[in-house]
């Protein structure tokens, strides 16, 4: 991806040099055979500015402003008006303008996603809005033994409770279960006071070719949008079984932030000596699924009935967490699983579609852009 920049970066200077000529043509600095028209010198100035701004736009794209599409738009449009008004030179031009406008559609759409993005991270609340409290030990003894073992293996017993948590994610996932591995990074954001998530993820789909995606739980309703190249949306779910969906996602993703067990919303009822179910209500929905742990107590897997998009309607299928034994890590002191996997247990055979790996984590800190 960097070479690709740079590559284009120096196409942008090349194009914009080229400009130059006009302006040498016009005030006869230079003689240059390629350029028959002549060229007033106002007009050799309008080269000369263009070449300006393609440096400067140049130099923004290179140190990766999100904004250097703001200079490009109206250098492009100076540059086409100038190769129509001079279209027996400088006609070829136009493919140049081309490429770069482009380039500036989709850096347009990025800029739009990303605003979008900020905006909706400013509106959730990304900071402990409660006073610090520390997990005790009486605080769970009324948890099944079960969780209560699972906890204390993940040690955070004594420790800060968690009202925020901000981590960082790497991995791949399959779009279709007969396509290739996308790799993926994404950020994510929890709130567990008021349970939600806003998760962003950039997914390679093909060389120069990115998904956006944003999945998000607020309020109690779950909202999913994916964009190619950040412009052209190939998903956008809401209602109530996308709800069902990110709430069992937040049930599911406490994992990595176990004192969340301890909130009100969750009910637990031991199954087994190594199992146990946890039922969620909240905002007038309810979800349950089944943790399921090892015998040390570290988390082996968490299944629930969750909807599967299909073209002729969702149908609820099994949906399976199973977490890397050889995984866990610990972050601020608190043991976690920081690998994974996802599988749809579907009638037509297993689709495992989603493998990702915790590369950093935050709790109870803010941490943004």
């Amino acid at each position: 991806m960097l070479m690709i920049r740079i590559i284009f970066a120096i196409f942008v200077i090349l194009h914009g040099l080229i400009h130059l000529m006009g302006f040498l043509r016009a005030f006869k600095l230079a003689t240059i055979s390629q350029l028959t028209q002549k060229i007033s010198k106002p007009a050799g100035l309008m080269w000369l500015f263009t070449t300006f701004l393609f440096l400067a736009a140049f130099m923004f794209f290179l140190i990766s402003q999100e904004w250097w599409w703001m200079i490009t738009a109206p250098a492009i449009l100076i540059s086409q008006v100038l190769i129509i008004i001079y279209w027996q030179d400088a006609k070829y031009g136009t493919i140049a303008n081309i490429i770069i406008l482009t380039v500036t559609i989709v850096s347009i759409g990025d800029w739009q996603f990303q605003t979008m993005v900020k905006r909706e991270i400013e509106s959730f609340a990304t900071v402990p809005t409660m006073e610090k409290r520390i997990l005790t030990d009486d605080m769970v003894d009324t948890l099944p033994p079960v969780v209560q073992k699972w906890l204390q293996r993940s040690r955070v017993i004594g420790k800060e409770i968690i009202q925020t948590v901000y981590l960082e994610q790497t991995g791949e996932m399959l779009k279709t279960q007969d396509g290739r591995w996308m790799p993926f990074k994404a950020r994510q954001w929890f709130t567990t006071e008021k349970p939600g998530f806003i998760w962003i993820a950039d997914v390679k789909a093909a060389p120069g070719i990115h998904l956006k995606g944003r999945d998000k739980y607020q309020d109690g309703q779950g909202h999913m949008l994916i964009k190619l190249l950040s412009l052209f949306t190939i998903a956008n779910t809401t209602g109530s079984e996308t709800d069902q969906g990110a709430m069992l996602r937040y049930l599911a993703e406490t994992i990595w932030f176990p004192s969340a067990a301890v909130n009100d919303y969750i009910h637990w009822e031991q199954i087994d000596a190594v199992t146990a179910e946890a039922t969620m209500i909240f905002s007038g929905l309810t979800v349950s699924g089944i943790f399921k742990f090892d015998k040390k107590y570290d988390l082996i897997s968490f299944e629930a009935r969750r909807y599967y998009d299909r073209e002729e309607g969702a149908t609820l299928e099994n949906w399976l967490i199973q977490t890397d034994q050889d995984g866990y890590r610990e972050f601020d002191g608190i043991r976690i699983p920081a690998s994974g996997s996802v599988t749809w247990k579907l009638k037509e055979g297993d689709y495992r579609w989603l493998k990702l790996e915790i590369g950093d984590i935050h709790y109870n800190k803010q941490k943004n852009e």
